[in-house]
C-alpha cells in the first residue's frame, strides 16, 4: 500500500512539474510576443514567467487549496439557506440581468 502512495506522490510532482515549465514557457512567449510591441514593456525570462504566475495564483486564486472556485460553493451554500420567496425573487433579478430563463410561477388553478 505505502509503494501505491509513493508512486502517486512522485507521478504528481513530476506532473506539477510539468505543468510550471509548460505554462511558464507558455506566457514567457505570450508575453514576449505581445507586451514588447503593443506596450512597450520588456521581454521577461523563464524563471520571471514562473514568478508572475505565482504572483497571479496569490492575487486571484488564493493561496489555499483550489483557489478562487470555491465561490461556487459559497454561493450554493447561502442559497440553500434562502427562504423559497427570496430564492424566486433572486431568480427574478437574474432573469432580468440576462442570466438565464425565468422560472414562471404555477397557476393557482393547477393541483
Amino acid at each position: 500500500m505505502r509503494r501505491f502512495w509513493i508512486g502517486r506522490a512522485v507521478r504528481g510532482i513530476a506532473l506539477a512539474a510539468v505543468a510550471v515549465l509548460i505554462f511558464g514557457f507558455l506566457v514567457m512567449w505570450l508575453w514576449n510576443w505581445l507586451l514588447p510591441a503593443l506596450a512597450g514593456w520588456h521581454r521577461i525570462a523563464f524563471g520571471q514567467a514562473v514568478g508572475l504566475l505565482v504572483l497571479c495564483r496569490i492575487l486571484f486564486g488564493g493561496i489555499r487549496g483550489r483557489g478562487g472556485w470555491g465561490w461556487r460553493h459559497r454561493m450554493q451554500e447561502r442559497f440553500a439557506q434562502l427562504s423559497p420567496e427570496e430564492r424566486e425573487r433572486f431568480r427574478e433579478r437574474l432573469h432580468r440581468c440576462g442570466a438565464g430563463p425565468a422560472r414562471t410561477p404555477p397557476s393557482a388553478g393547477a393541483a
